[in-house]
């Protein structure tokens, strides 16, 4: 493997790596020193590339993606459909919440951005091993969905409002 390649492949790796990933396993990955690790980190960072180090490792600094709350009401039955309808307009779903009446805010993380997480979560709730938060609050319940603009935000918004999904703050 080359310096470019070697470069290309740093950086594909800090990219798709959502925690911090250390010089030295780097160095071992790409059976190279520490020291050229560093070097090769300077001039991806001299290419424009917003790497950071942390003292965990390198990291890739992405701009804060915008996020909207939503709240939904449907049955157990269109779960899938709902979260289905998120993906598929490019969002992640990151929550579930409900306010209940005695206990307040009540919230699990989701973490939702494909369609393999849609699949897991809902073999869990079909085995029995949990069941939608949802329930405690007669099927009303809010998401915080991430997604890259805005817009992408307006096109689920109107997505789950076409479906019925949809609760605004007047009903």
């Amino acid at each position: 493997m080359n310096t470019g390649e070697r470069i290309h492949n740093i950086l594909q790796r800090i990219s798709d790596s959502s925690a911090p990933i250390s010089g030295s396993m780097l160095a071992k990955e790409f059976n190279v020193s520490r020291q050229i690790i560093v070097k090769d980190i300077s001039l991806l960072k001299e290419q424009g590339h917003p790497i950071i180090a942390t003292t965990k490792g390198y990291i890739l600094q992405l701009p804060p993606r915008p996020v909207r709350v939503f709240k939904t009401v449907h049955s157990d039955s269109e779960v899938r459909k709902e979260l289905e309808t998120i993906i598929s307009h490019s969002g992640e779903v990151r929550d579930v919440f409900v306010w209940h009446k005695i206990y307040g805010r009540i919230e699990c993380a989701m973490n939702i951005k494909t369609q393999q997480d849609i699949n897991e979560y809902i073999e869990s709730l079909e085995n029995g091993r949990s069941s939608p938060l949802k329930r405690v609050t007669n099927e009303y319940h809010y998401h915080t969905v991430a997604a890259e603009n805005e817009a992408a935000l307006d096109r689920i918004e109107n997505a789950l409002d076409s479906i019925g999904f949809l609760v605004r703050d007047s009903e």
